[in-house]
């Protein structure tokens, strides 16, 4: 997770709660924020409308409910699944959207706010969820997304950094300036970034302060996020439960990293290495220099480890540039 580091006094600031999470928006010219934010608010509210997996009006709910027909779904919606499927192809499966089944029986079936607050028993897994992201027909030309009675599609390992892509491509047009945004940590920026960078604390939770155990990094261009396995946590029977599934046992993955922070091009393609790594384990580091994606991985002792070109160090200004992925 991240949490932004920047003097809130040289940019403009704001920060409220939407996709069940926080959202934190940074503009570089202080007048602008109002539209920035209202360019924001409006991209994020299509995403949800599009996207939630707690929502009975969504369009994915509307997918999941149909029995295996074929659904019409907005351009919006198409492009959001077309790009978790993407994310499948890319990771050879590591990071699938047919895990909704999964990640239901594991207990996470509610927002993660009333998971956090529920009193009630939930029992040890005893089904496995049928998933498999090839199974999923998606018809751009049509409009229309097809899944097998039975399998749950959940696009929450992509659809939330997608959002913050297009959420700050959308705030620094309007607003004709350099905007971050951040959604549960999930980063994305665009235009041009303040003198020292964007000035950002990598830690375990996006809702810790610079003062927490982390590293404080400075962003350029582009986008970053981290995947954890020690926030979103739950307790099942006798077993600690997380939203991180590993598609091969359909159960949260065994996996010797806490947390994985990636920089990329984009924020989606930070989040979805990022949680191809956790899944993958042991195999991540290489995986991630083959990529040539700057990264941070945090084993379950708190012991970090690099790749590529993320900064051994807390990133002077003159480092910003090696995280312009």
């Amino acid at each position: 997770m991240q949490g932004l580091a920047q003097p809130s006094h040289e940019l403009g600031c704001a920060s409220w709660r939407a996709l069940g999470t926080t959202v934190v928006l940074r503009v570089t010219d202080i007048a602008a924020l109002q539209l920035a934010r209202a360019c924001v608010e409006h991209e994020l509210q299509a995403v949800e409308d599009a996207c939630s997996r707690f929502r009975s009006d969504s369009e994915l709910a509307r997918v999941n409910d149909a029995g295996g027909r074929a659904v019409r779904v907005s351009p919006l919606f198409a492009e959001a699944l077309e790009l978790a499927l993407r994310a499948a192809e890319l990771t050879g499966g590591d990071v699938d959207p047919t895990l909704g089944r999964a990640l239901e029986l594991a207990g996470y079936d509610l927002s993660f706010a009333l998971v956090e607050d529920s009193t009630r028993t939930v029992s040890p897994i005893t089904l496995r969820a049928r998933a498999g992201w090839r199974t999923v027909a998606l018809d751009t030309r049509a409009g229309t997304v097809r899944v097998p009675r039975g399998i749950h599609l959940d696009l929450g390992a992509s659809a939330k950094a997608w959002a913050a892509d297009r959420a700050a491509h959308g705030a620094a047009a309007s607003a004709g300036c350099g905007a971050l945004v951040s959604i549960g940590g999930d980063i994305a920026t665009c235009g041009q970034a303040p003198p020292r960078g964007w000035l950002v604390h990598v830690t375990d939770d996006h809702r810790s302060d610079a003062s927490a155990p982390g590293q404080t990094i400075a962003l350029l261009c582009g986008g970053l996020a981290t995947s954890s396995t020690t926030v979103r946590r739950w307790r099942r029977g006798r077993h600690t439960m997380h939203h991180v599934i590993d598609p091969r046992s359909g159960e949260p993955a065994d996996t010797p990293w806490r947390t994985v922070s990636v920089a990329a091009a984009s924020c989606a393609e930070a989040n979805i290495a990022s949680t191809a790594a956790l899944v993958r384990g042991a195999r991540a580091n290489a995986w991630l220099s083959e990529l040539g994606l700057p990264a941070r991985l945090v084993d379950r002792a708190g012991r970090a480890q690099h790749v590529g070109a993320w900064p051994a160090a807390p990133a002077p200004p003159t480092a910003a540039a090696e995280l312009c992925a």
